[in-house]
Order: structure tokens, then sequence, then C-alpha cells
């Protein structure tokens, strides 16, 4: 019967956390929410339709929990820390103390018990990764300097719940609690050790046996058993379990098929982490939500307004200046999922009551709810900062001594503003970069171009680059929040402005020509039509036919601005008409009919419709042959022309040896 009822309980679980993540998807919040949600309506507290076997259900939540720490072992790679290393490993253990000294700090003035004081301070130390992700996302901030601040100390955050894990349980016995947190340390070091001695040699090697068989199953089957497994292993051994499973998986992800078994655990990770989610949410309360409405709501505000103030102060200590410290204050004030897993160990271990539990747990919920809210306010609020506050002075470098005039100020000095940099100076164009990032700023120092260091949506920093004078402005980052601003700025200095803008929405395009963009490129839209172009090429279909649907695509998509721009529209065309062309060379073997003729008695011109553009002979370019030019054996051939022209001038020369390229020059040739 027992089985039976667990089974009733799972059915029930999954469908109503598929309700409740269906209406959280159309709410644009997280979908955990709505399967906690979903575990507060079928739980224990609310009466109604509820599950009957909860311990068990328990029990397959740790399951998730160990699942969790699988995925986010594999998924952890240092290269994603490298751009913002610095706060990231440095500054998150540093807003984690204080994070945690903030919330022990209150909850003893509130008369609160050591242990669980520091246990709430640990809990509300930790962000959402998947409420941040999820908001940076619908915002259009992915990319951004902020969002990589802020991803970087989720990153960190997410580490230290192991630590937390297998500290924080050792409170409950503060005499013996050094004693044994010092056997925990000397254990996990042990474990450690033989796990990087056998495991990166074992674990790599029994993946690459099961491989070799081609079977999806086994291979699941084999990346399942060495998460669980290693975890229970570390679990005889003394420790948490979820310990053994996010370093089985931190093992694995340096083996060549990391990415395959991350690919195939998720799933089994989504579907016991939503049996977690949901069970946290069945030990929510709602009649102490109701009952203690007021000081859950004057948690939210000091958890937000405190880990704010935190995080704004850490960016601000290691560097970032303009609107990084707002972002990552406003992105990361919400307490994260992950304090749910520490709530969980701290409930089974009777470190904490389960008046403490339920209010982490609806605290937490309020303030992932409220996140997008608050984030949304980080554009306006950055405005009246600049507004009330005296501006950062502007720096420049490399800039000409004389004043600058008709040149092309980008915005952005990224990868691709840098490369824009590099052509420009070839052409001897003359432009200046403006960039607020200080890593990018020592990478163009190098490159030796000129550049403002400072935010381009801000007056004087767009007057420092002489934007009244410039010729046209590039605007290079695809945030489109980002753009408007800059735009709208510029254009409010220079009017009559050219600018041309980048945009990684499809949607936005239209909305960046309305605000006064005068050309907008969408790269994902233009890479997806090369893509299309080669796959139809591979398929035989006439260039022509291939040409005049990508040109009917592109001109659908950019139709405001060949309405608005003849000039756009007749480059356009001449782009077109290169793709028609083509050049191609030929051989001329010795029994082709073009050996000892001359171009003028072939009349290749009219025959074929081609044109020779040069020919190669014994090593030595000769560009543009004359009519009286004469073929020999051997000679390559260059001809532009249509498919068409080209297969014609293959058949008269008898030889369908066709290079795609044309003849590499040596040095010293003419």
């Amino acid at each position: 019967m027992g089985s039976i009822g667990i089974a009733a309980d799972i059915a029930l679980i999954v469908v109503s956390s598929l309700i409740g993540g269906i209406i959280a998807h159309r709410l644009k919040q997280p979908l955990i929410l709505g399967y906690i949600i979903a575990g507060v309506i079928i739980g224990p507290n609310t009466g109604g339709i509820t599950v009957t076997s909860l311990h068990d259900i328990e029990m397959l939540a740790e399951i998730g929990v160990a699942f969790l720490l699988f995925a986010l072992g594999l998924e952890f790679s240092l290269k994603d820390l490298r751009p913002v290393r610095n706060i990231a490993l440095f500054g998150t253990p540093i807003q984690i103390i204080l994070s945690m000294a903030f919330g022990y700090g209150i909850a003893r003035l509130l008369g609160w018990p050591g242990a669980s004081a520091i246990w709430l301070g640990a809990m509300i130390s930790l962000s959402s990764t998947m409420v941040t992700l999820k908001t940076l996302d619908n915002q259009g901030w992915m990319g951004t300097l902020s969002s990589r601040v802020m991803i970087g100390m989720l990153i960190v955050q997410d580490l230290a719940i192991v630590p937390m894990m297998i500290i924080l349980p050792q409170l409950n016995n503060p005499k013996a609690g050094l004693l044994v947190l010092g056997n925990a340390a000397i254990k996990a070091a042990i474990f450690l050790a033989a796990m990087v001695l056998i495991g990166f040699k074992l674990i790599p090697r029994l993946m690459r046996y099961v491989a070799r068989w081609n079977s999806r199953e086994l291979f699941i089957l084999a990346n399942t058993a060495i998460g669980l497994g290693v975890g229970y292993g570390t679990y005889l051994f003394g420790l948490s379990f979820a310990f053994g499973a996010f370093v089985a998986g931190m093992v694995l992800s340096e083996s060549e098929y990391s990415h395959q078994a991350l690919a195939d655990i998720l799933p089994l990770r989504d579907m016991f982490g939503l049996l977690f989610f949901a069970s946290v949410g069945m030990l929510l309360e709602p009649g102490f939500l109701l009952a203690h409405i007021g000081m859950v709501l004057v948690w939210v505000l000091l958890v937000i307004v405190g880990k704010g103030i935190i995080f704004g102060g850490l960016s601000r200590a290691f560097g970032y200046g303009n609107v990084v410290p707002l972002a990552t204050a406003l992105g990361l004030c919400q307490i994260g999922e992950f304090s749910f897993v520490l709530a969980r160990t701290g409930i089974a271990t009777n470190s904490i009551d389960q008046e403490l539990y339920t209010l982490i747990l609806t605290v937490a919920i309020v303030t992932m709810v409220l996140t997008p809210l608050i984030s949304s306010l980080t554009a306006p609020l950055y405005a009246l900062q600049n507004r009330l506050f005296k501006k950062i002075p502007i720096q420049t470098i490399n800039l000409p001594k004389t004043e600058l005039s008709d040149h092309i100020v980008i915005a952005g000095g990224g990868r691709i503003g840098q490369y824009i940099g590099d052509v420009m100076r070839r052409l001897s164009i003359p432009f200046v970069l403006m960039e607020i990032n200080c890593n990018r700023i020592d990478e163009i120092k190098k490159a030796g171009f000129p550049v403002v260091y400072g935010d381009a949506s801000q007056a004087v920093v767009l007057e420092a680059a002489g934007i009244e004078r410039a010729k046209m402005l590039l605007i290079t980052t695809p945030v489109t929040v980002i753009s408007k601003a800059v735009v709208d700025r510029a254009l409010a200095i220079a009017p009559r402005l050219y600018i041309l803008a980048r945009t990684e929405a499809i949607e936005h395009m239209q909305l960046l020509h309305d605000r006064g963009v005068s050309q907008v490129i969408q790269p994902e839209f233009e890479a997806g039509l090369e893509f299309i172009r080669e796959a139809l090429l591979q398929m035989s279909i006439p260039v022509e036919r291939i040409q005049q649907f990508t040109d009917e695509v592109r001109h659908e998509l950019y139709r405001p601005l060949y309405e608005s721009k003849a000039e756009y529209k007749t480059i356009n065309q001449l782009q077109n008409a290169a793709h028609l062309l083509q050049l191609k060379w030929i051989s001329v073997s010795a029994n082709s009919p073009l050996t000892e003729r001359s171009i003028g008695e072939l009349n290749i011109r009219r025959r074929t419709g081609v044109t020779v553009v040069s020919v190669m002979r014994r090593g030595m370019i000769h560009d543009n042959p004359q009519p009286a030019f004469r073929f020999e054996q051997n000679d390559l051939v260059g001809v532009i022309g249509r498919p068409t022209h080209l297969k014609a001038f293959s058949e008269l020369s008898g030889d369908d040896s066709v290079w795609p390229q044309g003849p590499k020059y040596e040095p010293g040739t003419a």
C-alpha cells in the first residue's frame, strides 16, 4: 500500500508542479516559484488534496539535492571566472561573511540564540542563480559587464554551499564542534586527495569504456551511478552525501565526455529538483505568513537593503564604476534556491526549528518574486544618480592633440569595437573608442587606439569623444537598453548624426530605427542567412534562386532602412551582384580547344559570358590579358561570371577541373 501511496504522491506533485510552472512562466517568474507554491497547496498545512507519504518524498528530495550539486560540479569551470576573477574569487567570500554578520547581528538584536542567528545569516548570504539569470535575460542585460560580475559571484556562492553544509550542522554541539569539524575537514581532505589521485584517472577511463558501446542508456546510467555512487561513498565515509555528488561532478567535468554527461543528467536533475522544491513548499505554513506578515515584510526589507549595500559597496571597492555597483546591488539582493538546500539540511540535522525554516522560506520566496521589479529600477535610478551627483572625471588616452572632426565614434571597446578600430587605422580614417570596462581599457591602450574611458550614455563622455563634430556613431553593444540610452543622448547633442547600431533581438530592430538609428545590424540573422546559403548550395539549388530568396528575407527584415535610405539599397544591390558573380580557376590541358588559341580568336566573352581576368603561367601572373593573348598547355585561367557562364566556359575548355580558390602567390612572382 505504501508503494501505491508514494506513486500517487509523485503523480500529484508532478501534475501540480506542471500547473504551477505554467502559471509562473506566464507571469515571467522562475519555474521554481511555481514548484514551491504547488508544494504549499498540496502540502499537509493547507488541507484539501495532500500527499500521504511526506517522509518518503523528502527522501527522494535528497536525491534532488545530490543531482543539483552533481550538475553544479559538471558545469563548474574556472574559465567562467577569468573576466571577473578578482571580485568573484575574493569579493564573494567577503560578501558572504559580511552578509552572515549582518544577519547574525540583526537576529541577535532580536534576541535569537547564537546558533540560529548564524544559520539565518548563512541562508540570507546566498543569492538566486536561477532568478538572476532569468531576470537578466528578460531585461536584455546578458553580456554586459554588470551581468558578468553577477554571474561570477553567483558561481562562487553556489560553490560555498558545500562547506556550509559540512560546517553549520556542527554548531549543534559547540563543545565538540571544533573536534567534529576538524575530523570532517581531515576526512574531506583525504576524500578529495583520493578523488584527485584515483577519480581523475578511473572515472574518465570508465566513461571512455562505456562510451565505446554507443549505448545511450548505459551512458546515462554510468553518469547517474557515478554521481550517486560517489555521494553514497562520502556518506559512508562520514561526510555529506551532496558533497560527494558535487566532487564527482567536478572530476567528471575534466573528462572529454563532460558536455554529454551534463546534457544527459539535466533531465534527471530537473525532475528530482522538482520534487525537492515541491517538498520545500510542503513545509511552508500559510498560517504563519498571515500571523507574522509584519515580521516577514521587515525581514524582506532588511535583506534587500542590507545585501544591496554590501554588493554595491564591494563592486565599487573592486574598481567597478558607472552602472555596475547599482546593477549588482539590485540584481543580487534576493535569497537564493541553495538557501533552501541549506535550510533542509538544518531541519534534517535538527539544527534549526520549524519557525526559522518557515520564516526564511517565506522571505526567500517574496524576495525572489520582487527581484524583476527591483532590478528594472537600475536604469532610472542610474539616470537619477548622474543628475544629482558630480560626474566621474573623464580620462582620455591616445587622443590626437588637434581637435577631432569628421571622425567615427565607436561606443564599445570589445572584440567588435577593437576590430573596427584596427580596420579604421589601416584605412587612415580618424576614430575614437568609448569604453567603461577597465580591463578592456588596458587592451585598447596596448593596441594604441584613441579611447575615452567612461559611460557612452553620458553627455560628458560623448562630448569628450567629439560627438558633435563626428561623422558617424557605431554602437557595438548588443544590449538594447544601453543602445537606446546612448542614441538618445547622442542625438540630443548632434541631431543629424548617422548612427549604426547592433542588436541581438530581431524585434528590437524597429524599436532602434524608430529611436533614430540609421542602420541596425542583427548578427544572428546574418549568420543564419549564411548557414542557409551554404546549405542550399550543397543541395545544388541554383545560386540565382538562393540569392533571390535571401534578398527577399533580408529586404523584409530591413524594410524600414530600404524605404528611408536610398544609399543603403544601392549598397545592398552591389553586394547581391557580388554574390552572383563568382571567380573560378580552370586548367588548360594538352587536348583543350583553348591551347594555342587567343582570347579574341575564341570569342570567349560572346560565346560563354565570362570575362578572363587573369592567367597563371609557370608561376607568373598575367592580369587582364588582352584579346591577342594566346593560351598554352598547363595555363590556369581565372574567369569571372555567373554559374551558368562558368559552366559554359568549362565545357568550351574541355576540362572540368575547377578550383574554388585561386592559385597561391609565391614571393617574387609578378
